[in-house]
């Protein structure tokens, strides 16, 4: 039960400060909205204020903020009939609003009390002709600090690694009592199977756990760092599926209850910053220039700048957001099915 409430409530609020961003943007553009909604329908109960419906729905699966004429300029005040400029800010706003939100939910993980990993990270193989053999690392180095950055246990080590994929990077690693040696190599986008982005297999010594609560004028800047490192850590981790020509590991609703429900048991704060990399991942989901997503109807104002103001007809452009937009459930049973298979096999879906 603890799993579902920690799920339902994390989806919402990502649900509620992304379609904010666009009901906000689209009552400033004098865009009139016709309904805001949580889940989508059968709707279970709504009350109108003023023009707009706000609306609870039976599947707790999204959100949408229903504007006049989204396809159609005929209608006044419709979205369709803004300029170019308003109707991107409108339909990019959500995915802002999910960008945004980690600056709080990664502030409030790191000034919530919670445990953190405190291990000796070693080197216990090198692969020949790697970037960690060729810049001299050895086995049975300790790998201190990553560009300035200590290097508190080997999720700290693999987190700054993959987000330098392809720029040089700086070790500070030590063997035994020897003086600690500064070492320069750069992480690979696309090593052999099983090798890493250095190429060395680490091990952890000596760990124990600490709590730790950062004051408000130390996490807010921190909170800051973490939402910016994970964008990087992001754009690289896109870029790896063109590099790799590999498909993306997806995770569907059952996969994210399962994960969700492993990340409640570590705490508050871990819960906090899962939400985070959730309202990310949302955020460049949506921007996928796929029909029926916020990307969708922005690659249709594109290719409308690119015809010189010409439009696709309304009919046309719905049909292909509905289709997009039925694909898109189709991919979610889909997903959700191997999430069910993972799950009986005892593996942890990744999200």
């Amino acid at each position: 039960m603890l799993t579902i409430v920690a799920f339902l409530g994390t989806l919402v609020i990502l649900i509620i400060a992304h379609e904010l961003g666009h009901f906000i943007t689209a009552k400033l553009s004098g865009v009139k909205v016709e309904e805001f909604g949580i889940g989508f329908p059968p709707r279970l109960f709504a009350v109108k204020r003023g023009e707009t419906e706000y609306s609870i729905n039976l599947i707790p699966l999204g959100g949408f903020c229903r504007m006049l004429g989204e396809e159609d300029p005929k209608e006044l005040r419709s979205l369709a009939s803004k300029s170019k400029r308003t109707r991107a800010l409108i339909l990019s706003a959500g995915s802002l609003m999910n960008v945004l939100l980690p600056l709080l939910l990664f502030t409030a993980s790191y000034m919530v009390p919670h445990q953190v990993l405190l291990e000796q990270v070693r080197v216990e193989t090198v692969h020949p002709g790697s970037p960690a053999e060729k810049a001299g690392i050895n086995p049975g180095d300790r790998i201190l600090e990553v560009n300035g950055e200590t290097a508190r246990n080997r999720g700290d080590l693999t987190f700054n690694i993959r987000r330098n994929l392809g720029s040089e990077i700086t070790l500070l690693v030590k063997q035994g009592e020897d003086p600690p040696r500064t070492l320069y190599l750069t992480p690979r986008w696309n090593p052999p199977p099983d090798q890493g982005a250095i190429g060395v297999i680490l091990v952890a010594a000596e760990p124990t756990a600490v709590t730790e609560s950062l004051p408000v004028w130390r996490a807010i800047p921190a909170g800051v760092q973490s939402t910016m490192d994970t964008l990087v850590l992001f754009r690289n981790e896109i870029a790896t599926w063109f590099i790799k020509k590999q498909a993306p590991q997806l995770a569907g609703p059952i996969g994210i209850v399962h994960v969700t429900g492993e990340v409640v048991q570590t705490g508050f704060g871990p819960l906090l910053s899962f939400a985070a990399l959730i309202s990310i991942n949302l955020a460049v989901f949506n921007l996928l220039p796929i029909p029926g997503l916020d990307g969708g109807r922005l690659l249709f104002v594109l290719l409308e700048l690119i015809m010189g103001g010409r439009r696709i007809s309304p009919q046309k452009e719905r049909l292909i957001h509905f289709i997009g937009f039925a694909m898109l459930i189709a991919l979610v049973v889909f997903v959700s099915y191997f999430d069910i298979m993972r799950i009986a096999a005892g593996e942890s879906p990744t999200p």
